[in-house]
């Protein structure tokens, strides 16, 4: 047991838990000079689970923005686990996560300020924030297209073990990564990518930007990745 997150490879430290109240982004953005990769911030709570990573990529900011979609992979990858059976999860473009057709939950990436796209960043931070639970005076479905784990069936996992299975996948799918190159990473979140985002059209994520490719015969469009730092 780490810092209350079970099972968690050495790659990870130092690992720093937050109360109710803290950004685990923040905190790890804050944290990654000095302490740099494998630094691992997360918020103690029972309503929501939030976490976020610090790595140091080796190739340039472009390249390496489709860390973005490795955390929410690994989300899907972690939440399919501990879950209902056949439980639909899926992604809209390009970092929100949904459950069963309600919005849950987004990733968030976040790199030095300033740092180009063509130059090799010092640390970029991923995070994940994913609703568990609604407060208990909360009524089921009060919000319109939104819901949470625990009302999708996920009753019998806590939202610390949702972020350790987080954690452990990312860094399975991060090793894939750079054992077999960027498909590794793309086939899994494309698979799970709404299919109204570029309907008819087939769907590719450009290696040099992370940018969302949709080809219509001789028509290409692009969707950037950019916009969803922290």
């Amino acid at each position: 047991m780490s810092e209350g997150l079970s099972d968690l490879p050495s790659v990870f430290r130092p690992i720093i838990a937050l109360r109710e109240a803290g950004c685990a982004m923040a905190r790890a953005v804050a944290e990654a000079p000095r302490h740099g990769a494998g630094t691992l911030v997360w918020v103690r709570s029972w309503a929501r689970i939030e976490a976020a990573v610090v790595l140091e990529p080796e190739q340039p900011l472009g390249a390496a923005r489709p860390a973005l979609l490795a955390a929410l992979a690994a989300f899907a990858d972690a939440a399919g686990a501990l879950g209902p059976p056949e439980m639909p999860i899926t992604f809209d473009w390009p970092a929100a996560v949904r459950v069963n057709g309600g919005l849950v939950g987004h990733a968030r990436l976040a790199a030095p300020p300033g740092c180009a796209a063509d130059a090799v960043p010092d640390w970029l931070v991923v995070g994940i924030e994913a609703a568990f639970a609604d407060p208990a005076e909360a009524e089921p479905g009060r919000v319109r297209d939104r819901t949470t784990l625990f009302e999708e069936g996920f009753n019998e996992t806590t939202p610390a073990e949702v972020t350790a299975a987080w954690a452990r996948h990312l860094m399975a799918i991060l090793a894939e990564w750079q054992a077999r190159g960027l498909g590794a990473v793309t086939s899994r979140y494309l698979a799970r990518l709404d299919p109204a985002v570029g309907e008819g059209a087939r769907r590719g994520i450009d290696p040099a930007t992370g940018d969302l490719v949709l080809q219509r015969g001789a028509v290409r469009e692009r969707l950037p990745i950019d916009g969803v730092a922290a």
